[in-house]
């Protein structure tokens, strides 16, 4: 993104021009999947094999985004104002907004809970987990194999899974910081500080990796206890996939003329 658009080499943008291009390719990669699970290969006809539209993907992220804001927005702040009116004590503003960022930490940590006990879903972390070894066997400059990278850990500081996580704890110093009252100015500064939260995220996740060992690093140990949650050690096969996708980015970035840059 940001050798297109050189404004997106700033701080703070630059996590913003990483976050929109990560979604623009998750939601391909999700459309692609989905076609690949609508065409099972039993149809021998002529016809055009069933596929997504764009205007069903466009549905779905509009009503993923609603739920996002429902779920972490919406809700958490509603149930802090209604604990605020029946505890007096916890009626302030800072009482309010840290009550508030309780609750949503709560609802994410139990809702990847519960998806990392579905079989599918199980899969899809230890996929994760290859993901972060070969990543690690990449930046150790050692060959990429999958002897290699199966002897390292699947807990990696840059992971998505720490971004979240450090987006909450952000967001729960920035919105008792905020000198707003009443729902709904406090629900309408939620969302519209969302890229500026999601900007200083990334660039405090950025500044911890590179420290590891340090006071700093510490901040992203949160994340990777987190990691136990969201990956799972792979199998060699899973590790081979990885690889393979790692190759295949680095072919891309070849062939666009740059050199293969891990944020």
């Amino acid at each position: 993104m940001s050798e297109k658009y050189p404004i997106f080499k700033l701080p703070v943008l630059r996590g913003l021009g990483t976050l929109g291009q990560a979604m623009t390719l998750g939601v391909r990669a999700l459309k692609f999947s989905a076609n690949a699970s609508l065409d099972d290969g039993s149809c021998q006809c002529d016809k055009k094999p069933l596929e997504v539209t764009p205007w069903m993907m466009t549905v779905n992220v509009v009503f993923t985004l609603a739920v996002f804001i429902l779920m972490y927005k919406f809700i958490p702040l509603f149930l802090a104002t209604r604990i605020g009116k029946e505890v007096p004590s916890l009626s302030s503003r800072f009482a309010t907004n840290m009550v508030d960022g309780v609750i949503r930490i709560t609802i994410f940590l139990t809702f990847l809970f519960l998806l990392s006990r579905l079989k599918d879903i199980r899969r899809v972390f230890e996929y994760h987990g290859a993901e972060h070894k070969v990543v690690f066997n990449y930046e150790s400059g050692q060959p990429v194999t999958v002897e290699n990278a199966q002897k390292f850990v699947t807990f990696h500081p840059r992971c998505g899974t720490s971004f979240l996580l450090v987006v909450m704890a952000i967001s729960i110093v920035v919105y008792a910081l905020l000198p707003i009252d009443g729902f709904l100015p406090r629900f309408a500064a939620r969302v519209a500080l969302l890229p500026v939260i999601a900007g200083l995220s990334y660039e405090l996740i950025r500044f911890a990796a590179r420290r590891q060992g340090t006071l700093m690093g510490l901040l992203t140990a949160p994340g990777l206890w987190l990691q136990r949650i969201t990956t799972k050690p792979p199998d060699d096969s899973q590790a081979t996939v990885a690889i393979h996708a790692l190759n295949g980015a680095m072919a891309l970035e070849a062939k666009q003329g740059g050199d293969l840059v891990i944020a």
